[in-house]
């Protein structure tokens, strides 16, 4: 399986989990560095305890720590804190801070900026310790009037801790070794500031990982000489061959060497931890190693040929180095180790299981050849058993026994080693695959009980690894071939609807880690098996850790946790997986059980969530629906138990005393619901420089006299003109209805009156409309009578003497204006409207004449 061999190896965001574990006894802050006031995104446990927050109270708060400042607080430190924040610097400060309980207390503050891939400061991580202790005891009310010694002895007393890690020494002598000593305990070294990136797990320079392309072809290295040792090892023992063969010998001690060379690799190299990570740490690997294969390992690589190769041995230590040469089929167990590797790949069982089949057939027919040649001489009589197969085999082949009377006194001659392994091989195998064939066959005791035990194992051997292979395997390894199954189908799935490429990684990602972490299994089902109250009490047994964790589940009875733990559910997120998007709906409660998560607004981290945190919505306390104001995407792999809210409400409204303290007690780390309003350091810089670049810009001055300038003025003195003209011309209008009105009313009152009147008045004395005739008239004309108009001038006086004196006063104006212009006027019998007409109209005057003439005439015509 990929996932067993290969271990949880996506790249991911460990930055947190480095912090937290490179600093497990430091109190530390972590504040977003591109954000106004860098606001607080995580804080850990230590902090809390030390300062008395809870850590949803220190959120978005400024990571300078301002919320803690008092009246003791020094004003000068404070601002070189804020110069460190602003210049991003690395510097330590002694500052004195106040408690949640105003207690104040004096810290040792060491700010260091954390950097991205692309080396732009993204983080502040700000450490605290408390030196109250190392400081003059501070007065307070409560002090007011004690001794110096009595101040310092209560100082001491309300830290327990560092009474534990201070010596009676004097005064002196604490503020000599004071700033050494914290130099030496804060200081931070660049190990401990890693990058705030995404990145593949990575190892130290001399550890090895268990699945790179060296390691894959150095176990299919090994795997060869396994099988080497497991075939020549039996043969060695049973057929006595002392290894005067300097080819051989160098051989066996080349191979011995290589697996001397692997035993100091397995030292080296990543193995996969219970939960699926990988194990790089060093001494992890080595106590690994230690505790499970390294006794096997020295044993198989002990050089027993190069003891037995010297000729001065005596025979009973060589026969017993002989048979220790058997511990070296342990080496097998790297095989046996190692097997899941190789059953990845068909052609590879395949070979495999033809190879153990084969070195079962040899392995047995050494032990064949070794009972043959055991009970082939009888050692009472010093005779020859004729109904042995070896003697058969002898005569047969033309190679007989016979006896040595004048030498050493033993039978020689014989079948050559070879022909004998052969003949030996060939007897085993027939007896595992069929019953054999009878031209060799047992004849002794021995013989038969063995043979009759290699039919029972051959028998066996050969319906597993030929009958029922297929069976067994799928048996065997059922969820594996479930695993490779899904995987096919997924790839299937993948190619069939060309999911992109970084999608499709990711999905396959997912894959692989659920099943490392589930293991294959079915937890839905495995739960259904189980009746309602077994149910319950495995659910709070999977869900124990996030009971015991938050207080808000201390005051709940036992059947409220039961009810509570079979709503919850186990979700497991890979790398860059997005647990909430921005905008979507806020439909669960999720708790942080390992892990960590950072929560993103406008491209910013506004959060980090590690174990313990719980993000998203108050359900309890909102009647709608929330919308999430923030992506919040895994940074690692996580654990998170989630509740869904229509559940939640249900379980709360049941139990209404439970609800008013989960309410009072569980507090979210971060709310999807609020939005966070700030306003980041590079938007602020921005205006800051185009309020600087506006200042300093030259304004453009243009001379008086210069063309552009006149133009201008000219425009703008022709838009006043026509704006007056506009003003005059609306106050005509409104006149003009006015006048309108009162000629219709006198007209209507008085009509024969101004026909009497008309007929009365000489023509020297008409005034109105004569008038404004004569005016009208070119210099030098005589003033027309009244003959053929005398009608119309009459109502034309009239009308003029039925004005008001103020619009009098405006036409007179008007007509002495236009009188000085020469209109030539060529009179027409009207009698119907005693108007004269001449090529320039009265009511067209305007097209020579201004508007303001125009308008009073047109008035005048009605």
């Amino acid at each position: 399986m990929p996932g067993g061999k290969r271990g949880l190896v996506a790249p991911q965001n460990t930055f947190l989990e480095n912090i937290v574990r490179r600093s497990s006894e430091t109190s530390f802050l972590l504040g977003n560095a591109q954000i106004v006031e860098w606001p607080v995104v995580y804080s850990n446990d230590g902090f809390c305890k030390l300062s008395g927050y809870h850590r949803a109270e220190v959120m978005q708060k400024s990571s300078t720590c301002s919320f803690m400042y008092g009246e003791l607080t020094d004003k000068k430190t404070i601002e070189k804190v804020r110069q460190t924040f602003d210049n991003y610097e690395s510097k330590c400060f002694e500052v004195l801070l106040y408690k949640k309980n105003r207690t104040p207390v004096w810290f040792y503050m060491q700010i260091a900026p954390i950097r991205n891939e692309n080396d732009k400061v993204v983080l502040f991580l700000c450490t605290f310790k408390d030196i109250t202790a190392f400081k003059q005891p501070i007065e307070d009310e409560s002090t007011r009037g004690w001794t110096k010694f009595a101040r310092l002895t209560r100082a001491l007393t309300n830290s327990r801790s560092t009474i534990q890690q201070l010596t009676p020494v004097n005064k002196t002598d604490v503020s000599s070794h004071k700033h050494s000593r914290l130099a030496e305990v804060f200081q931070l070294g660049s190990d401990i500031l890693p990058q705030y990136k995404q990145e593949a797990p990575k190892t130290p320079p001399h550890i090895i990982l268990h699945y790179c392309t060296f390691k894959t072809t150095w176990d299919w290295v090994i795997l060869i000489l396994t099988f080497y040792t497991a075939i020549m090892v039996p043969y060695n023992v049973s057929f006595k061959t002392k290894q005067n063969n300097v080819t051989w010998l160098v051989l066996d001690s080349v191979v011995d060497v290589i697996f001397l060379v692997d035993i100091v690799l397995n030292f080296h190299t990543t193995f996969v931890g219970p939960g699926g990570e990988v194990i790089s740490d060093p001494k992890l690997i080595r106590m690994n190693y230690l505790k499970t294969w390294f006794v096997i390992d020295l044993l198989s690589c002990l050089p027993y040929d190069i003891i037995n190769a010297f000729e001065n041995v005596d025979e009973g230590i060589s026969s017993l180095f002989s048979s220790l040469k058997v511990v070296r089929l342990l080496r097998l167990g790297r095989v046996a180790r190692k097997l899941d590797h190789y059953l990845e790949y068909g052609a590879a069982v395949l070979v495999l299981l033809v190879c153990v089949f084969g070195l079962v057939a040899h392995w047995l027919a050494c032990i064949w050849y070794s009972i043959g040649d055991y009970e082939v001489i009888d050692e009472l009589t010093n005779t020859i058993k004729t109904d042995s197969w070896l003697y058969q085999l002898a005569t047969s082949i033309g190679s007989p026994y016979r006896y040595n009377s004048s030498g050493s006194g033993h039978w020689e001659g014989g079948p050559g080693k070879h022909s004998l392994y052969i003949t030996s091989l060939y007897f085993t195998m027939t007896s595992l695959t069929t019953i054999g064939f009878g031209n060799i066959a047992p004849t002794t005791d021995g013989e038969k009980i063995f043979s009759v035990a290699m039919m029972m194992v051959g028998s066996l051997l050969y319906a597993t690894i030929f009958g029922n292979v297929t069976t067994i395997f799928q048996q065997m390894y059922a969820n594996t071939n479930r695993y490779h199954e899904m995987l096919n189908n997924v790839r299937d799935f993948l190619k069939l609807y060309q999911v992109p490429k970084g999608l499709s990684e990711r999905v396959m990602d997912y894959i692989v880690s659920t099943w490392s972490m589930t293991k294959g299994i079915d937890t839905e089902k495995v739960l259904s098996i189980c009746p309602k109250d077994m149910r319950a009490d495995i659910c709070v047994h999977l869900n124990r850790k996030v009971f015991n964790e938050h207080p808000a589940f201390r005051l709940a009875s036992d059947g409220c946790l039961r009810s509570l733990a079979v709503e919850f559910q186990t979700i497991h997120s890979a790398p860059g997986d997005l647990i909430f998007h921005a905008g979507e709906s806020v439909d669960t409660l999720c708790f942080v059980v390992s892990g960590s998560l950072e929560v993103i607004q406008d491209d910013e981290v506004i959060a980090i969530l590690g174990k313990g945190d719980v993000f998203g919505d108050v359900f309890w306390k909102e009647t709608t629906l929330a919308h999430a104001c923030a992506n919040v995407r895994a940074l690692t792999y996580c654990d998170l138990h989630i509740i869904r809210r229509e559940a939640l409400l249900k379980v709360l409204d049941f139990y209404t005393a439970f609800a008013n303290s989960f309410s009072r007690n569980l507090i979210l780390t971060c709310n999807l619901r609020k939005r966070i309003i700030f306003r980041k350091i590079s938007d602020v810089k921005k205006e800051e420089e185009e309020r600087q670049r506006a200042k300093n810009e030259v304004p453009l001055t243009i001379p008086v006299d210069h063309p552009v300038r006149k133009l201008f003025q000219k425009f703008k003195q022709q838009k006043e003109l026509r704006n007056q003209e506009a003003s005059v011309q609306h106050d005509l209008e409104k006149n003009q209805q006015h006048l309108h009105t009162h000629l219709q009313h006198t007209q209507l009152q008085q009509p024969h009156t101004v026909s009497n009147a008309a007929r009365a008045k000489p023509a020297g004395t008409a005034r109105g409309w004569m008038r404004l005739k004569n005016n009208m008239a070119p210099p030098g004309s005589p003033p027309e009578d009244g003959g053929k108009e005398g009608r119309n001038n009459v109502i034309k006086a009239v009308s003029m003497e039925r004005l008001s004196p103020e619009v009098k006063v405006q036409i007179e104006g008007v007509i002495e204006v236009s009188g000085s212009r020469k209109n030539s006027l060529r009179k027409m019998d009207s009698w119907d409207s005693g108007l004269t007409h001449s090529d320039q109209r009265l009511d067209h005057m305007g097209e020579v004449q201004s508007p303001m003439v125009s308008a009073i005439l047109s008035q005048i015509k009605f």
